[in-house]
C-alpha cells in the first residue's frame, strides 16, 4: 500500500502528488481493459505494469515472457523470479528474431520486426488463455526517442497503459519503491540486438560476443553499461561517475584483456558515457 515516500528517500510533494495520480490513472485503464496479458521483460516498465495489473485484476492479469538469443539467460531468470514474487502466472514463449525477415539486416525498421513477432504470438496467446488484451510496458518517455516497435504495438491492437496513464520512467521508478518492488533502481535494459549500428548484421556469434562483453563488466561491478559493437572494435558506454574507474590500472587491464580475449581488437571508452538509444544519433543527424 502507498502510503509515503520510502524511508531515505525523500520525494517531492509535487512529484509524488503527479505519480499517484496516474497510478490512479492507470489502474482505471486496466480495470476498463477487464483482462490482459502483459509483455514482460522483468524490466523496470514492465514489472511496475505486471504488479498493477495483478493488483488490480488478478487472475485476469499474467506474463508472457519471449526466449530468444537476444534475451540474456541472466534476464530470463530474474523475469522468472520477479513473475513469482508478485504471484503472477507466467508464460514462456519461443522467438527468435534473427530468422525474421529483414531484421538480421539491422535496417532503421528493426526493432518493428521485432515488435510484430513478439506482439503477434502474444495476441494469439493471449486468445488461447481468455486474456482479452496484450499490453506492453512502454512509458511516457519513451515517445521522446526513435521507437518503431510502437508503430507494431499500434497495428497489432497492444495496449500501452503506462504511456496511456504519462507515466514517466523517474515516476515509475518512485512508485515501484513504494510498492517494494526490487526493481525500482534496476538499471535500464534493452535487447542485446540495440548494440549493434544500423546496416551491420546481426548474428548469434556476435550476440554472444556483447552478451560475454556484458557480462564482464557486470563482474567488475558496473551497473549502467552497454558494449557497443563495431566491427573489430567494441565501444564501451557507462555512467559519467564511472568513467573515472578506467583510470584505474588493474580495472583498465582486466576490461581490455577480457574483451580482446572475447575477439574484439580495438577496445574504446565512449566519453560521453552511457545514453539511452545512442545508436539512434546517427538516424538524428541524418
Amino acid at each position: 500500500m502507498l502510503s509515503g515516500p520510502a524511508s531515505g528517500e525523500p520525494r517531492g510533494d509535487a512529484e509524488r502528488g503527479s505519480a499517484l495520480l496516474k497510478l490512479t490513472k492507470l489502474k482505471g485503464i486496466l480495470l476498463g481493459m477487464d483482462s490482459v496479458l502483459v509483455a514482460f521483460s522483468g524490466g523496470v516498465d514492465s514489472t511496475f505494469l505486471l504488479k498493477v495489473a495483478v493488483d488490480t485484476l488478478g487472475e485476469k492479469a499474467a506474463a508472457v515472457t519471449a526466449v530468444s538469443p537476444t534475451y540474456p539467460d541472466s534476464e530470463l531468470k530474474e523475469a522468472c523470479s520477479l513473475a513469482g514474487l508478485i504471484g503472477a502466472r507466467h508464460v514462456i514463449v519461443d522467438s527468435n528474431e534473427l530468422e525474421i525477415p529483414n531484421f538480421a539486416e539491422n535496417d532503421e525498421k528493426r526493432c518493428y520486426y521485432c515488435k510484430s513477432e513478439l506482439f503477434a504470438i502474444s495476441r494469439e496467446k493471449a486468445r488461447s488463455l481468455g486474456f482479452k488484451n496484450v499490453a506492453d510496458g512502454s512509458n511516457a518517455d519513451d515517445a521522446l526517442d526513435y521507437r518503431p516497435g510502437r508503430t507494431a504495438a499500434s497495428e497489432l491492437g497492444v495496449r500501452s497503459p503506462l504511456h496511456e496513464a504519462g507515466l514517466t520512467k523517474s515516476e515509475i521508478r518512485l512508485l515501484s519503491k513504494e510498492l517494494d518492488l526490487p526493481t525500482w533502481d534496476k538499471p535500464s535494459q534493452a535487447c542485446l540486438s540495440s548494440r549493434f549500428p544500423y546496416g551491420t548484421r546481426i548474428t548469434v556469434e556476435r550476440v554472444e560476443k556483447v552478451a560475454l562483453g556484458e557480462e564482464l563488466l557486470r563482474s567488475l561491478g558496473f551497473r549502467q553499461f552497454r558494449v557497443r559493437y563495431h566491427g573489430e572494435t567494441v565501444r564501451i558506454e557507462v555512467e559519467e561517475g564511472d568513467l573515472g574507474r578506467f583510470l584505474d590500472d588493474g580495472v583498465r587491464r582486466k576490461v581490455v584483456v577480457g574483451l580482446k580475449s572475447i575477439g574484439f581488437v580495438y577496445v574504446t571508452l565512449d566519453l560521453q558515457g552511457y545514453r539511452t538509444g545512442s545508436m539512434n544519433e546517427a538516424l538524428k543527424k541524418r
